[in-house]
């Protein structure tokens, strides 16, 4: 059985460990934490097992730029589970969470730099489907929007 909630002080280390087992190197752990001591997130979710933080996702503020305004969405990144915990829907089900969350909070959209065979499912789509362009090189798949408020 899995917990999901918000996390909490004493879950920093574990979540730290979550995302250095996740990824190659300890870029994205190091941006959790940046963002945590920065106060630059808006989201940190965290799902639990008995042995400890096994999943984590974390939202936080991004400003679009567009016909002379700003608009405030959601940026999804990182996103992470234990190797042994993955295909268990844990993944989805934190992603489904901080949607409903960033739906809550009253965010227009969220957006995400992340696999076009994953995150379409939550109903992401390519950004350049709202005219909407990545600040990074990144193939037109890739950066995907999930529209919290249609339209």
């Amino acid at each position: 059985m899995f917990d999901f909630r918000y996390e909490k002080s004493q879950d920093i280390a574990g979540i730290r460990k979550v995302h250095e087992s996740a990824f190659e190197t300890r870029a994205e752990a190091d941006l959790v934490d940046a963002l945590r001591d920065k106060k630059a997130h808006v989201i940190s979710m965290v799902s639990v097992r008995d042995t400890g933080i096994v999943g984590h996702i974390l939202f936080s503020p991004v400003t679009l730029e567009t016909d002379g305004r700003s608009v405030t969405l959601l940026g999804l990144a990182p996103m992470a589970v234990l190797a042994e915990y993955q295909r268990k829907g844990i993944g989805s089900k934190l992603v489904e969470k901080g949607l409903t969350e960033g739906r809550n909070k009253r965010y227009p959209a969220v957006v995400v730099l992340g696999h076009p065979g994953y995150y379409p499912r939550f109903g992401f789509v390519p950004s350049v489907n709202y005219s909407i362009t990545s600040e990074y090189d990144v193939p037109p798949d890739v950066f995907l929007l999930f529209p919290v408020y249609p339209g």
